[in-house]
């Protein structure tokens, strides 16, 4: 299998995760969800009556975009994802929840990128396949909009830590930390620092380290931790198919090089 279409089953599979992780609270009627309805005037028994629908939706997408991935609903998850997203603050919420689920609308969008895009209506409903052909321009671009994915979800989760959200603290005291906010600091201002290296100068090994770190720390939410680690997908996919493009991005700068030599 070509780097390519690793890139693409990643993305894919991220996608899946954060969706479907999503959609489960929807079921099982998580609380906080009724302060994002309460946003457009919907009280709490609407609102606990809706949110099976809108979380079978978000299941029902993220198990097409696993079997059977369509433009169009990749589409609307980016859009989906930002307008969710966008939610948070608008219910009280820091802005720093915004940033912190750039993976929910960063990863489809990388996907639809990777696929060629959108070049028509009738392409909207066209599946998206992994191929095996992607111009290094292409490529080259994925890898740009993964690497403010990452330095915007590091940022964000970040910041959570330095301004000490409440259930992260909790998360840092059910691990044993006697001093949960020094805990949340350290945390911060690595990931911050984590993020900015990303952006600037990213390379492989801090992805790899970036990788496991979140997919280990997603791991100790208080309540619902197996929800929250499938949900937090496209933190883990946007990472490692960054850790894949620039592997594929160093191949074909070193092929170019080698081909200049041999023209010239």
């Amino acid at each position: 299998m070509k780097t390519e279409q690793r890139i693409h089953y990643i993305l894919r599979i991220a996608v899946a995760m954060c969706f479907i992780g999503h959609g489960a609270f929807g079921i099982i009627t998580k609380e906080i969800w009724c302060n994002y309805f309460a946003v457009f005037g919907i009280g709490k028994a609407s609102a606990f009556a809706l949110m099976p629908w809108v979380g079978g939706f978000d299941i029902l997408f993220g198990l097409v975009m696993l079997v059977y991935p369509v433009r169009a609903i990749a589409l609307w998850l980016v859009i989906w994802g930002v307008f969710t997203a966008v939610l948070r603050p608008l219910s009280g919420e820091p802005v720093a929840e915004v940033i912190e689920r750039a993976g929910n609308f960063g990863v489809p969008l990388a996907l639809l990128i990777l696929s060629g895009g959108i070049c028509s209506w009738k392409h909207l409903f066209a599946p998206i396949y992994p191929s095996a052909e992607v111009s290094p321009k292409t490529m080259e671009t994925v890898s740009h909009c993964l690497k403010v994915v990452v330095f915007l979800l590091l940022t964000g989760h970040g910041w959570l830590n330095i301004i000490e959200k409440k259930g992260l603290l909790n998360q840092y005291a059910s691990l044993g930390f006697s001093h949960p906010g020094k805990v949340a600091m350290m945390a911060g201002v690595f990931e911050i620092a984590a993020a900015l290296t990303v952006l600037i100068k990213p390379f492989r090994n801090l992805l790899l380290m970036l990788f496991i770190w979140k997919i280990a720390t997603e791991l100790f939410y208080p309540h619902y931790e197996v929800f929250e680690w499938i949900e937090r997908g496209g933190s883990y996919g946007a990472i490692l198919a960054l850790w894949f493009t620039l592997k594929e991005t160093a191949s074909s700068s070193v092929n170019l090089s080698r081909t200049d030599k041999i023209t010239n």
